[in-house]
């Protein structure tokens, strides 16, 4: 199964645990395919040193390293989208649509509206899980 991950569903695997987390474990286990584009990478980048700063004790950069060596990257130039409430959401759609995935998992609420755009679903990290997953 190919998933595109949010940046807030990456980070708060990373720094908080819960469900965000068991995703990123079921990524590490092969069980999900994540797919990305360099746009989504380097938010990944930009929020995840910006939390670092705060919380020390975590280093992102071995789990940026994974992601850039072991997710499946796609090219979306050819690919734009204008329907998001917030534009920076419409590349999480164009990775979708690029990838032919079917599925983008988020917790942001202005992402969370789009489900059902192009077929593409929009789930929360549990509803994912609980769906999906068991």
């Amino acid at each position: 199964m190919k998933i595109v991950l949010d940046t807030n569903v990456f980070i708060s695997g990373i720094f908080f645990g819960g469900h965000p987390s068991q995703i990123l474990k079921f990524w590490k286990e092969s069980r999900i395919k994540i797919i990305l584009t360099e746009s989504i990478l380097e938010k990944y980048k930009r929020v995840g040193r910006e939390l670092s700063a705060k919380y020390s004790s975590i280093n992102i950069e071995p789990i940026i390293e994974l992601f850039t060596i072991y997710a499946k990257f796609v090219e979306t130039k050819d690919i734009s989208v204008n329907a998001c409430e917030d534009p920076d959401d419409n590349k999480f759609i164009e990775c979708a649509i690029a990838s032919h995935s079917k599925l983008i998992v988020s917790g942001d609420k202005h992402l969370l509206k789009m489900s059902g755009y192009k077929n593409i679903e929009v789930l929360k990290p549990r509803d994912f899980i609980d769906n999906l997953l068991k």
